[in-house]
């Protein structure tokens, strides 16, 4: 009986782990602006095109936006959509420029794997160019999420030039 009981528990075990954690992402998911790898090298800077096309992560304290207290837009540094209003961002000390919000409908968000346990990858919406991540240590007098986003991956436009 201990041996049925095992062999049933161990069954139980293998037919839990299935597919719950290795759900793939919508890899034919297709956006509004798609390009060819060369394309996109070719737009892009090397550091940009590292970020936003192969979700790389810059050195942190090494953008220039992450000092950026004037007024404006963020946007996509692949395709310009506006993504995060700078009235939205705020000093984390991370090192890297963060927001609690981002522009409805602007931004995705998926699930990473890549560093061995699940994170909540940002995305652009319009190009599938990766931001960063989100976490849920942010501000707790606004929304309590940290849009921790890669300086590379976007651009500034000042309040008065949109």
């Amino acid at each position: 009986m201990k041996k049925i009981a095992s062999l049933f528990i161990l069954i139980l075990m293998f037919s839990c782990t299935g597919n719950a954690q290795n759900t793939p992402k919508e890899k034919n998911k297709t956006y509004k602006i798609e390009k060819t790898n060369a394309e996109w090298k070719a737009q892009l800077s090397p550091l940009a095109y590292y970020v936003l096309r192969e979700a790389g992560t810059e050195r942190a304290f090494t953008s220039p936006l992450n000092n950026n207290h004037k007024d404006g837009t963020f946007i996509c540094a692949a395709c310009k959509t506006p993504l995060y209003k700078s009235e939205h961002k705020y000093d984390s000390g991370s090192g890297w420029p963060s927001f609690d919000r981002a522009i409805k409908e602007n931004v995705e968000l998926d699930v990473d794997y890549k560093i061995g346990y699940a994170r909540t990858e940002l995305k652009c919406n319009t190009c599938g160019g990766h931001l960063g991540h989100s976490f849920n240590d942010g501000p707790s007098k606004t929304t309590g999420k940290r849009h921790c986003i890669n300086g590379a991956a976007l651009e500034f436009v000042e309040k008065d030039k949109l």
